[in-house]
């Protein structure tokens, strides 16, 4: 598999998922994407470590790590090996969860099949273990967002975002437009799977929520991603705005 294959996989997975994503049409098909945030977990081989080398292969260089301890991530924000988007991949680390959520997580993910576990696609596979049941889902949920994710989603791209800046278009006005396409955005640097940088004013839309089939038949709607929109607040500085994504004291030295 090559670079433009993988990125493909990606998107016509994450396209799948969202389809209120792709039929969007406020900017040029062919528009830059500034990032593609992906989620994984520190687990044999959906690890960072593990996925790391396929990566590489494709080009992506590591550029930034930032360390969230408060919300159990370590962040890599890899550059490909041309002007193109970035990777920004978030590990969940499952050692920071309650001793009964983490027990549920991992004896999910190891009832994956030995072939779902290897290859250069596991970020844009899909869900390789069971489905679990509502109340596993809900204990996770309590747990941990995104531990609740992974368990029905698996590893693989959440939200993708753009730059306002590359799309020559101000928030704004791509805020206004996103509204009347029916995705309500929020300014809560909070929300979402990490905290955003306050050098970057940052708006963020969930998708539609899912109507997904859980382990014993029942169906519950889940809210599984969406689009992210960023605007350098400075724009003296030659860095991407992905470069800004992160706050800044999250950020861990590279060795």
């Amino acid at each position: 598999m090559q670079r433009e294959e993988f990125v493909q996989q990606l998107w016509l997975d994450f396209i799948h998922q969202h389809p209120e994503i792709g039929g969007l049409r406020l900017w040029p098909v062919d528009a830059p994407v500034e990032y593609l945030a992906l989620v994984t977990l520190n687990h044999g081989d959906y690890g960072m470590d593990a996925l790391l080398p396929t990566l590489a292969h494709f080009g992506y260089r590591i550029r930034h790590r930032h360390a969230m301890a408060d919300r159990g991530l370590l962040v890599t924000l890899l550059s490909p090996p041309e002007p193109g988007a970035w990777l920004v991949l978030g590990e969940l680390q499952l050692g920071t969860l309650a001793r009964r959520p983490r027990a549920l997580l991992e004896k999910l993910v190891t009832q994956a099949p030995r072939e779902a576990r290897r290859g250069q696609n596991l970020l844009c596979r899909g869900r390789p273990w069971p489905m679990p049941d509502w109340a596993t889902f809900q204990t996770l949920q309590q747990a941990h967002p995104l531990a609740a994710l992974l368990a029905v989603n698996g590893p693989r791209m959440h939200h993708v975002g753009y730059d306002c800046q590359r799309l020559a278009t101000s928030l704004d006005e791509l805020d206004e437009r996103l509204r009347r396409a029916g995705l309500d955005g929020s300014p809560d640097r909070q929300r979402g799977i990490f905290p955003v940088s306050p050098l970057l004013d940052h708006r963020y839309y969930p998708t539609c929520s899912r109507r997904l089939a859980f382990a014993e038949g029942d169906e519950h709607r889940i809210e599984m991603g969406g689009l992210a929109l960023l605007q350098k607040s400075v724009s003296a500085n030659q860095e991407r705005a992905v470069e800004l994504l992160l706050p800044h004291h999250t950020r861990c030295e590279l060795s």
